[in-house]
Order: structure tokens, then sequence, then C-alpha cells
């Protein structure tokens, strides 16, 4: 049999509490970059338990769970890759929505006011969005452009990002005119104020349930694991959800 080997690379936050019995790895879609540090930094706070954390798109995080790999809690961009994970036989829990994302359009060159109908200007020749095949904003994003009748029109300007973490470093770069992601990026601490942005009319494309997971790991506790599901629908992380773009059931 081949052998899978992962080389994670991931962003370890934590106090001294970090042995490996005591962290958990957090399989995290790439819309919640920025979000995540804030929610593990209050967690670990409150609990003493590290957290790692594996950023990627959702489609290919399931591929690797699918495979193996050694996550404890899979927070996705959507509710079907957790579903996905679910009826594989793969999850401890059936998968429950944790929040709601908000799809933006985004310009960091000054000139650019983003707009949809600016998109068939000469002036924009690229236009960045997530892999539709693998990332749940890549797909909301398709969906408003075969809303206003352009996907056919636009699609030789389409610049597609392995992940909405590619497609943010398409847009700040400038290697693009305009993109579509998360409204968490443009309001995340780093990227707030810069570049010019609008929200998408969320009726122009299906909601974005991002879906959580807990992972069955037979040689494993997931004691810890539970505790950080549990803390991702307390009142404390909706807060803190909301403050960066996203919508939570109250």
């Amino acid at each position: 049999m081949k052998k899978i080997v992962f080389i994670i690379s991931s962003l370890l936050l934590g106090c001294s509490s970090n042995t490996k019995e005591n962290t958990i790895i957090i399989a995290t879609a790439a819309n919640m970059q920025f979000v995540m540090p804030i929610l593990v930094k209050h967690f670990t706070a409150k609990t003493n338990i590290a957290c790692e954390l594996v950023i990627g798109s959702s489609g290919k995080l399931t591929a690797q769970i699918k495979e193996g790999a050694p996550y404890d809690v899979f927070v996705a961009a959507n509710i079907k890759y957790p579903t996905e994970i679910y009826n594989s036989g793969q999850a401890l829990t059936k998968p429950q929505v944790y929040g709601y994302g908000k799809l933006v359009l985004w310009s960091m060159i000054d000139t650019i006011a983003p707009q949809i109908v600016n998109l068939k200007a000469d002036y924009i020749q690229h236009i960045a969005l997530a892999n539709s095949k693998t990332a749940p904003y890549g797909v909301a994003a398709v969906e408003v452009l075969k809303a206003y009748n352009l996907y056919g029109e636009l699609e030789d300007k389409l610049v597609f990002g392995e992940s909405i973490a590619q497609t943010n470093q398409f847009i700040n770069s400038k290697s693009v005119e305009v993109g579509f992601t998360a409204m968490s990026v443009v309001l995340s601490p780093n990227i707030k104020g810069k570049g010019n942005w609008i929200a998408i009319d969320a009726a122009l494309h299906k909601p974005i349930k991002q879906g959580v997971v807990l992972i069955k790991q037979e040689s494993k506790d997931n004691k810890h694991a539970q505790k950080f599901y549990n803390f991702l629908f307390s009142t404390e992380a909706k807060n803190i959800l909301k403050k960066y773009g996203y919508l939570v059931n109250e």
C-alpha cells in the first residue's frame, strides 16, 4: 500500500500547555485565515489548550482528511464538504453551520471602483476568484457572474486561485485589477482600509453556509477538540465572527 505523508504548513498558537497530547489540529478554510487565529487566541486563553491551524481550500482539506490527515476539527467554508466527511464515516458528529459567509468584490487599485457593471470594461483585464471546484467562495462568485449573464462574456478574464488565500494574493499584489473574496478578508486588521470593495447581494448566490465537524482520531482523545467545537458556537465566538463580516445564528 502506498504510504501517504502529509507535510503540514501551519500556525501554532497556544501557551505553556502545548504538548502533543494537549494540542488540537484544526483544518481551516482559507476564508477564515484571519479570523481563526483570533478565535484560537481567545479559546486558548480560556482553556490552556494549544491549537495548530492548517489552512487551505475546503475541497483540498476534505481530500486530505479522506486520506487520513491527522486533523481533529474541520472548519469549512460550506456545509457540503463536512457532510461529505460525515457520510464517509470519518466524523464524530453531524456537521453544523457555525456561520454564513459574505462575498465582496475588491480592488487594490485606487482608480478602480469595484462594480459588477464595470467588469466588462477594457481597463479590467483580469478578475480573480477562487477555484469553484474546491473553494465555496469561488462557487458563489461564479453564481454571481451567471446571475448577471456575464460568465461567458468574462470567462477569458477570469484568474482562478487555488483557494481564497491565493485569490487574495492576486488582488493584494495588483496582479489582477479586481477580484471576489470573503468580507472577513477586507475587514481583517492587516487589510482593513486598503483598496476599495463592495458587498455582493447575497440573493445573487446560494447561501455560504460554513460548517464544522469533529474528525475521528482513533489514537487520540477528542475531548479537547470537543471543547473547541463547543466554543465555536459560544456567544464570545459569535461576536468575533460578526465583527469580521459573518452572519451567525443567534
